[in-house]
């Protein structure tokens, strides 16, 4: 790929022209980051009878292949870190989910997503060397709609010494900044663990070409949205022997809700070097949340789902707002309202992972996507126990 094809599909240029009727290479690469969103999703344990519920499943090395993400895929990335979250706000089991054992792994934590960065062979397929963050969504649709209060709260611990003084949603600034000495997993919050990483990757890499990717699903997407903005304002998108070079950071977000007022618009529409696509599915009622005072950030690619005749219609608050569907919708959207015809060959099983929104005629069982006998294992003496966690 060219390198300027690469800062196109980045947006350096807003996305003009690449959206209606959307560019084939910014399909690819908008279905590569949501894949990567969706690993946060399927590595997650969200079994309450495990000890490790709120976990990962799967060990940092074994992450991508166990989520079926190095077969046929040519964006080789590997994870570098982990990094969780918790809350002082009291947040719905959809949110945070907590194990019903005693012998719980954390009580205070959950796992919120990963760090990744570009082999040498995604390097070449990229053109650069690509910083890649993942936030982890809520785990029930839309549950959270109902669930949240949305007060808005300065943003200044973030966003310091600017007259407009921007303001967010409380609930997704106390996941993004919360720490608890009681956590050992959080004796920083979630954001100073991924600045850190950041921080450390782009001094690793520094004499190459660079981009940060961030990329999330439902309240991951609105944590990444924060997340973006602050790396470019604090600057931890260039290192200090090089504070003129900084580089590219792209936010890839699906169906996001709205994360800030006005005066958070119009920050990041100030930042060169940030540039945010929202994926947003038609029918879906998660991005006009919350509602008053608050604006929406960057770009949109619409896409409508219904349109597509491999799903069963009209479908549901759970599908519409699904990621697999919303990757359905981008390997086949035609437009606003034109249509629709899958341009991609992605596997139309992935629709049924987590739903049951494909037509019967193609035979794929719904919400498939499970651990083999829920993580239960036979020893030796003929018990069964429950092994659902990589150390």
């Amino acid at each position: 790929m060219s390198e300027q094809g690469v800062e196109l599909l980045i947006g350096q240029d807003k996305w003009t022209n690449l959206l209606y009727p959307l560019d084939m290479d910014l399909r690819r690469y908008l279905l590569h980051c949501g894949n990567m969103a969706q690993a946060t999703y399927d590595a997650f344990n969200s079994e309450r009878k495990s000890k490790f519920a709120g976990d990962s499943k799967y060990s940092r090395p074994n992450l991508f292949s166990r989520v079926g993400l190095t077969k046929g895929n040519h964006f080789k990335y590997e994870a570098t870190k982990y990094f969780y979250a918790t809350s002082q706000m009291k947040l719905p089991a959809c949110i945070f989910l907590n194990s019903l054992s005693r012998e719980a792994w954390n009580k205070e934590s959950n796992w919120m997503g990963y760090v990744a960065v570009a082999t040498d062979k995604g390097k070449a397929v990229l053109g650069r060397r690509d910083i890649l963050i993942a936030w982890r969504g809520s785990i029930q649709a839309l549950e959270w709609v109902n669930d949240f209060d949305f007060p808005l709260v300065s943003a200044s611990t973030i966003f310091p010494e600017i007259g407009s003084d921007p303001h967010v949603a409380s609930a997704w600034l106390s996941v993004y900044t919360s720490d608890d000495p009681r956590s050992p997993f959080n004796t920083t919050s979630a954001r100073e663990q991924v600045l850190l990483e950041v921080k450390r990757l782009v001094e690793k890499f520094k004499n190459e070409e660079i981009s940060i990717t961030i990329t999330g699903h439902s309240l991951g997407a609105a944590l990444g949205t924060l997340n973006a903005a602050d790396i470019v304002f604090n600057g931890y998108n260039k290192t200090e022997d090089q504070p003129k070079k900084p580089c590219p950071v792209t936010a890839f977000l699906f169906a996001s809700p709205r994360v800030g007022d006005n005066s958070f618009k119009k920050l990041c529409d100030s930042l060169g070097d940030l540039h945010i696509l929202r994926v947003r599915n038609f029918p879906d009622l998660a991005p006009t949340y919350p509602g008053l005072g608050y604006a929406d950030v960057g770009e949109e690619l619409l896409i409508n789902t219904t349109l597509s005749e491999y799903l069963k219609p009209p479908g549901e608050f759970k599908s519409w707002h699904n990621l697999e569907v919303h990757l359905h919708g981008i390997a086949g959207t035609q437009g606003k309202q034109d249509g629709f015809k899958l341009e991609i060959e992605r596997d139309l099983a992935l629709v049924n992972k987590y739903t049951n929104a494909l037509q019967d005629e193609h035979l794929v069982p719904g919400s498939w996507w499970c651990e083999k006998n829920d993580g239960m294992v036979q020893k030796k003496d003929g018990h069964w126990v429950l092994e659902d966690h990589e150390k």
